[in-house]
């Protein structure tokens, strides 16, 4: 088993006997999470407070586009459409995946008249033209290809779910994001793709018992590179392992989250061992951990500015705590990190 894996098993076995889930309107705030995030990969710049209180208050976002707003509320009424059908596990159809294709795009989608016909990608319809991968990229599968492939992955995904270890913590969520890879890889509809397939994933880490997973707004450049180097090389473990990376960053992130502003505060043992044993030793190191679940993505100068330190104090400090209580994911200018524990 890869160390990486390992740490997922213990990031989401501590999450479980944290409580987390436990809080009140839990489920409803982590699908905001879950909506902000997904719509920021794809330029949305509305923030979790605002999708609160557009969804919950009817509250529009000052100064953010109408766009925006539509193409936030339509991916939270495919959520909750799609976790409502996650319940009857019924099996992958290419009508049910056109019907997600179709919340998330209901009020943002267009027609299209093209030499291979004419589609809506607001009822979700195939595409009936090519596309690349943004410009001067390469091109995804030629449309005429795009309905036998979509059935052929129905039918993968069909079998793999009813074969998979539901117990095996690993296979499911590796399951899910292979998933989300291929569905992506295709690229079925004209626009939304990335929407539907991340909420594709979500809807059958449901199926199988896991925490939700987030692809972050701050990740965004290396998930995207994740996906181009997983196609180029045909090798889809490089974006499972980082989608796992990045889970585990996420859920560390949230027991910090949650047990509290002071992270030096008395708090259950199950949760916070590591945690509590390691901040506690040193005011420096609490604030440095602190600063880091903040903005995973800073630089060594950013937080020697925040902090009101040298570059060297930052760097002797984070030399300190890597390995027991950060990693580095990526490179240096591009990279991030995350929390082990």
């Amino acid at each position: 088993m890869k160390e990486i894996d390992k740490k997922l098993i213990d990031a989401v076995k501590q999450y479980r006997s944290s409580g987390i889930e436990q809080q009140v309107d839990y489920e409803r705030f982590y699908l905001y999470s879950l909506i902000t995030h997904s719509t920021a990969i794809e330029g949305s710049t509305i923030t979790e407070l605002e999708n609160q209180l557009l969804f919950d208050e009817g509250i529009a976002a000052k100064g953010r586009s109408i766009d925006e707003q539509m193409m936030n509320l339509d991916l939270k009424n495919a959520y909750l459409f799609g976790f409502e059908w996650a319940k009857t596990f019924a099996p992958y159809t290419v009508d049910f995946l056109c019907q997600l294709s179709a919340k998330v795009m209901r009020r943002t989608g267009a027609g299209y008249s093209t030499m291979g016909g004419n589609f809506d990608s607001s009822k979700g319809e195939l595409r009936l033209c090519n596309v690349s991968a943004g410009i001067g990229g390469k091109s995804y599968l030629s449309f005429q290809k795009v309905p036998g492939a979509t059935i052929d992955f129905c039918n993968w995904l069909n079998n793999e779910i009813s074969s998979v270890n539901k117990t095996d913590i690993v296979a499911c969520y590796r399951l899910s994001f292979e998933a989300h890879y291929r569905l992506v890889s295709i690229h079925p509809w004209v626009d939304g793709n990335g929407r539907t397939t991340r909420l594709l994933m979500n809807i059958v880490q449901q199926q199988l018992g896991l925490v939700p997973s987030i692809v972050a707004k701050e990740t965004k450049e290396a998930y995207i590179q994740a996906l181009i180097d997983s196609r180029e090389s045909k090798d889809s473990t490089i974006i499972q392992d980082l989608m796992i990376a990045q889970h585990i960053a996420n859920i560390n992130r949230r027991i910090i989250q949650y047990i509290g502003n002071a992270i030096d505060d008395t708090i259950d043992d199950t949760v916070n061992d590591t945690v509590n044993d390691t901040v506690n030793s040193s005011d420096m190191d609490s604030q440095l951990l602190t600063l880091i679940k903040e903005h995973p993505e800073y630089t060594y100068e950013e937080y020697a500015q925040k902090l009101n330190v040298g570059r060297a104090t930052i760097a002797r400090h984070i030399k300190k705590l890597s390995g027991t209580m950060i990693e580095r994911i990526g490179s240096d200018k591009n990279g991030y990190w995350v929390l082990i524990k």
